[in-house]
């Protein structure tokens, strides 16, 4: 049984049970033990839910070092070759959404480390890109300080019918925006490498060349998955291409855009404004200028962060664990 004592000085949350440690990652919210049932592995397991975060290697070992099993969020915490090597106790990594790039999963494989994934949507993501392009164009951060100032209005907005919606990437997140720009009364086009006019059709968009996307974009909204042909995709050139009024939003991952390059393209009001709610680096720095930019629009990488996707992710989590400790006592 893992001591809570033993992890003294660091934010957590311990519940007593049998001899297998479970370790819950970057809880933020303190939301993990309140969205599910984690009772019915308490006979077999004691649960120990950290809700700060790690950026080190060799702090992330030291903390995992006792646990079994490690349920990670999302990319918050990598499991890379390196902290995986470092770590003969674990298991079972337990990890929410479908997919997770930030595994290393050939090396769990050789360690004899088996990773299960749960459920997920992709309407939350939608949801905040709508967010963010709406309080971008209306400068609704900006107004609602200068509310709480004791201000008034103070800018202009941007409409959205009759402007065009770029979206690069049109699959499912970018197929649900696009759906949505049409609503909107916007003119929708879309680009992605393996994009075709007659799937972009589908979705009320029409199919353009890269070049043309950048261009006519008034709103270009990023919804592609992160990979080596798509990191740094959006880079000066592309900026270069886009409207002194356009808005770039990003709900994707952050490497698809070269951070610098939107720095200085926003530094030099090259573009209007960017919306995001993806960094290079997460956290972001407290010295990153997104912070301080006032054209900028950024959030904490909420875009899967709502009650109803949280709910799937631990509930499927405990599920899966408890599966794996059933099949580990009959094996």
């Amino acid at each position: 049984m893992i001591n809570a004592d033993e992890l003294s000085g660091r934010e957590k949350t311990h519940i007593d049970g049998g001899p297998i440690g479970i370790a819950v990652l970057d809880d933020y919210q303190h939301a993990a033990l309140s969205l599910a049932d984690w009772s019915s592995l308490k006979p077999w397991a004691s649960i120990t839910v950290f809700h700060d975060h790690l950026a080190e290697a060799d702090a992330v070992v030291a903390r995992l070092r006792p646990f079994a099993v490690v349920c990670v969020m999302r990319e918050r915490t990598p499991l890379t070759r390196d902290i995986l090597e470092r770590l003969p106790s674990l298991k079972l990594i337990a990890s929410t959404a479908l997919r997770n790039a930030s595994i290393d999963a050939d090396t769990a494989d050789r360690q004899g480390i088996k990773v299960v994934h749960t459920g997920y949507t992709s309407a939350p993501t939608v949801e905040l890109t709508w967010a963010l392009i709406l309080g971008s164009a209306g400068h609704i951060a900006s107004e609602g300080g200068s509310l709480r100032r004791g201000g008034w209005q103070q800018s202009v907005g941007d409409d959205l019918s009759g402007r065009t919606l770029a979206v690069l990437g049109l699959g499912n997140v970018g197929r649900d925006v696009a759906r949505i720009g049409v609503a909107f009364g916007m003119n929708v086009i879309a680009w992605s490498e393996n994009l075709t006019p007659e799937r972009a059709i589908a979705a009320g968009a029409e199919f353009v060349s890269k070049e043309t996307l950048f261009k006519q974009a008034d709103f270009l909204s990023v919804h592609l998955v992160l990979s080596q042909r798509t990191r740094g995709l959006v880079g000066a050139e592309e900026l270069s291409l886009m409207k002194p009024t356009a808005r770039l939003i990003n709900t994707s991952r952050g490497p698809i855009v070269t951070e610098s390059d939107l720095v200085e393209a926003l530094h030099a009001r090259k573009i209007a404004g960017a919306a995001i709610d993806v960094f290079d680096q997460e956290p972001l720095p407290p010295s990153h200028a997104f912070r301080t930019m006032t054209n900028v629009l950024a959030t904490p990488h909420i875009g899967y962060v709502s009650r109803g996707l949280y709910e799937t992710f631990y509930r499927d989590t405990v599920a899966n664990i408890r599966r794996w400790l059933e099949e580990s006592r009959t094996g």
